[in-house]
């Protein structure tokens, strides 16, 4: 036998050997079916939405056979939820929604999105009325936005061509009522979602949803999405509520901190208040560089107008600039015009109160001169030569009121006590201040005498 016939046959022999590990390995990866589980918890909003974004395309970048929302929320911002549902439609991996407790308002909203829902035994779905920030009824137009969305995610999803839109209807306008529910916002617990369609079952935990979902827990790779503690942080900083109390910490800070000595307490927490508003938009996907950039070079413009006061054109742009990089870093202009209202009326109470109990410190000492040129430090003005009152003399030049007069044998700039007179009237002073040497005009009495006699 040849050299390459004993290789080829001992080739043969190896891929007979091996083969069979390779089929047995081959079959066990495709039994570890890959599950993500991401949690949908608290209040939803921006910050959630790029959690989920992320969580989104780990799961699609390693190969995930099926995710499930774990969804526990009392609801939210509504364009974050649109946001949400988004990110759910575009991806091609089924997605569960599995209610742990509750889905409120917008959570419902997300839930509606998923290809099925499963309920605990006492999960709640529904009340998806929309409300401003005042807690009252959106106006007309959103409403209606919202009752449209809510129908259509009813009906686009879930098993056997979609969900009853009523039920998404009812639950999203007070007004609309079904057949044996209450009136009002429409809320199912999970018995009566089952009955009516929108849930596909009722399982007590997760365990219980693999099992109807067709995995065996002991065969499948679950990995479960945990949000990051800057993640943490983004969620928390972009809520709505939260961000006006930031931008106000951050200005009334750096305005006290302009009525310390030196760099203290009130500036560490106004600095760190902004650079917390925006380290969160940055991790959520919101902010730039480009607007924290806007935000430093307007707060140099504004100490640049403190410390060298002008016109007040370094300071306008200044503020023109820092509003701006709060703009760009602002994920909705309605929330930032909100936030920078607030915090532009609390700076302008803080300026009012500082300047009336320490009007004295601060950066107003560098715009008003507190020195003054007082007699006893030496500080002479034009010395007030009294003696002058009451003489008399002659106008050498027209005065309107102020010109040229000689009183005495000296010549002096003397203003009129108000009127026009003429060049080489008499005159006689009647007040001194300083170099002020006011006159009055008389007739020549003398001459008047005369003219009598004759």
């Amino acid at each position: 036998m040849g050299k390459w016939m004993k290789f080829a046959l001992v080739s043969w022999l190896l891929a007979c050997v091996l083969l069979p590990f390779q089929v047995l390995a081959n079959q066990a990866d495709s039994k570890n079916a890959s599950i993500y589980v991401i949690p949908i918890e608290q209040t939803v909003e921006r910050g959630l939405e790029a959690f989920l974004e992320r969580s989104f395309s780990e799961a699609e970048e390693n190969g995930a056979d099926h995710i499930i929302l774990n969804i526990n929320t009392p609801g939210g911002a509504v364009d974050a939820a649109g946001h949400i549902a988004n990110i759910i439609n575009s991806t091609d991996i089924p997605v569960t929604a599995f209610i742990n407790s509750e889905a409120i308002s917008a959570g419902a909203y997300i839930a509606l999105n998923a290809d099925e829902i499963i309920m605990v035994p006492n999960g709640q779905i529904g009340s998806a009325g929309v409300i401003d920030g005042a807690g009252n009824a959106a106006e007309e137009k959103t409403q209606s936005l919202w009752i449209s969305r809510m129908k259509t995610a009813a009906s686009e999803h879930g098993p056997e061509g979609g969900r009853n839109p009523d039920y998404a209807e009812a639950m999203a306008n007070a007004e609309f009522d079904v057949e044996g529910f209450p009136s009002g916002y429409l809320t199912l617990n999970a018995k009566q979602a089952y009955e009516v369609g929108y849930a596909e079952a009722i399982k007590d935990d997760l365990a219980g949803v693999l099992d109807y979902l067709g995995y065996d827990e002991e065969e499948v790779h679950v990995t479960e999405a945990n949000v990051s503690i800057a993640e943490q942080i983004a969620r928390f900083v972009t809520n709505p509520i939260v961000i006006p109390i930031l931008l106000s910490i951050g200005s009334l800070g750096l305005i006290m901190e302009l009525y310390s000595p030196g760099f203290g307490i009130p500036g560490t927490m106004g600095i760190s208040a902004l650079l917390l508003f925006f380290f969160g938009h940055m991790v959520a996907g919101f902010a730039g560089w480009e607007s924290l950039i806007l935000v430093v070079i307007g707060a140099v413009l504004l100490g640049v107008e403190f410390m060298a006061p002008g016109f007040g054109i370094f300071g306008l742009l200044g503020i023109g600039l820092i509003v701006g990089g709060f703009f760009m870093a602002s994920f909705s202009t309605t929330v930032m015009v909100f936030s920078v209202g607030i915090a532009l009326f609390v700076s302008i109470v803080a300026v009012i109160v500082l300047f009336v109990f320490f009007g004295d410190k601060g950066p107003w000492k560098k715009l008003v001169l507190s020195a003054q040129t007082t007699a006893a430090e030496g500080y002479l003005s034009a010395e007030t030569n009294k003696a002058l009152i009451g003489m008399e003399g002659k106008a050498l030049s027209v005065l309107r009121p102020a010109g040229i007069a000689l009183i005495g044998d000296e010549r002096l700039d003397v203003v009129s006590e108000g009127g026009y007179i003429e060049k080489g009237s008499s005159l006689k002073v009647i007040h001194v201040s300083g170099a002020r040497v006011v006159v009055r005009k008389v007739e020549p009495v003398q001459s008047l005498k005369k003219e009598e006699t004759d």
